[in-house]
């Protein structure tokens, strides 16, 4: 299924639908997969159903004005098409500020959940070879890394005005981004370790619908909490117990809670959207998740306590030799690795990774990748439904 090219919504003078709040558009992914293919398109009760195909609503619609910008006709918000060259977190503020692109001066540095609202996952990579983008490229420029300057095709990082609360990698301070090459959230050191200078990276400036990632909650007290910026009601409390990911799929498609039978595992933007960025196990002793959760805690692999958990959602990432094999999770506990034989919290509280869908558990948890990212297979489960 692609994005729609044509909108139902008519711009205003302004080029901006008249759209408020926090409308979730979906991930794009209509194929259907088990833990190692694809599929033909589960029913209910059979294995493998209720992934995110199962459920592909907020079809992601943009509008190009024709004068370097495009609009999102779900969001509301009006986006750069072209970001030109890397720059520095701080170069990203003042280009933002002087700005008059389209003739608007109201642009502003994307949060991290206003910049994540344009993934998609009908992408996929390989390590560290781009395949086809995280991000619609008939509407948006998403250069590559610079191979020819040594970068790898992966490093096309986009900023976020978003700073993590905590330190990364032992010590760094740390902005989180978004890669439409690789499909994930990670927190990026705003300094280089090495030489001290600033990191540069890419920026996609933004304007419009300031309440976009606001969230609106409600603690109904009877063990689920809506939230009304979203339209998402949300299981309170996980059950204390890590699944492999077709077993949360299972669990999520049969679980009655507060009368309602119609929860499922939620996609990656869905989860996304309640992650608490003010939040983090090392500043709040906390995980990254407004108070109205709460979140099972455990030891971590070198018997740490205190560690908050990887929380599957519904959503497949493609990716590797197999690339049918991994799904989404976002980190709300620290987002470890291990590094020199010490393990850190790498990407931070918020992120967003993938994991190997199934495997023997007495393998895991394993360090994979440059960073030693944790991989747990068993991770846990947050169902979500729609209020209406």
């Amino acid at each position: 299924m692609g994005c729609n090219k044509d909108s139902d919504v008519s711009p205003t003078e302004d080029n901006l639908p008249d759209i408020s709040g926090y409308p979730i558009v979906s991930t794009n992914q209509s194929s259907f997969y088990d833990d190692a293919s694809i599929i033909s398109e589960p029913n209910s009760g059979d294995a493998f159903y209720g992934q995110d195909g199962t459920y592909n609503d907020n079809t992601p619609s943009y509008t190009d004005n024709g004068d370097g910008t495009i609009t999102d006709n779900v969001t509301g918000l009006m986006w750069e098409q072209d970001m030109g060259d890397k720059i520095t977190y701080d170069e990203a503020f003042d280009k933002a500020e002087a700005s008059t692109l389209g003739n608007h001066n109201d642009w502003r540095v994307p949060t991290i959940k206003e910049i994540y609202s344009l993934i998609l996952f009908t992408g996929q990579v390989s390590g560290e070879e781009a395949i086809s983008m995280f991000i619609d490229t008939d509407y948006f420029i998403q250069p590559l890394g610079n191979t020819d300057i040594g970068e790898r095709e992966i490093d096309a990082q986009t900023w976020s005005s978003t700073q993590y609360v905590g330190l990364t990698m032992g010590g760094d301070e740390t902005v989180f981004g978004v890669n439409f090459i690789d499909g994930r959230i990670k927190g990026y050191p705003k300094y280089n370790p090495m030489s001290s200078e600033e990191n540069t990276m890419y920026i996609r400036m933004v304007r419009g619908n300031t309440s976009y990632g606001i969230n609106d909650f409600t603690d109904n007290g009877d063990g689920t909490v809506s939230d009304n910026a979203t339209g998402l009601m949300w299981q309170q409390n996980d059950d204390g117990n890590t699944r492999d990911w077709e077993t949360a799929l299972s669990y999520s498609e049969n679980l009655n809670l507060a009368g309602h039978s119609d929860w499922r595992l939620p996609n990656a933007k869905e989860l996304q959207s309640i992650v608490d960025y003010t939040r983090c196990p090392d500043v709040t002793n906390s995980a990254a998740i407004d108070p109205v959760f709460s979140a099972t805690t455990f030891n971590d692999p070198e018997g740490n306590p205190g560690q908050y958990g990887y929380y599957w959602t519904g959503t497949s990432h493609l990716d590797g030799s197999n690339p049918y094999s991994s799904a989404v999770y976002i980190a709300f506990g620290e987002a470890q690795g291990e590094m020199s034989g010490s393990l850190m919290d790498v990407h931070g509280a918020g992120a967003q990774r993938s994991d190997p869908k199934s495997g023997d558990s007495d393998d895991y948890p394993e360090y994979w990748g440059p960073q030693g990212d944790v991989r747990y297979v068993y991770n846990y489960v947050r169902c979500v439904r729609d209020i209406d």
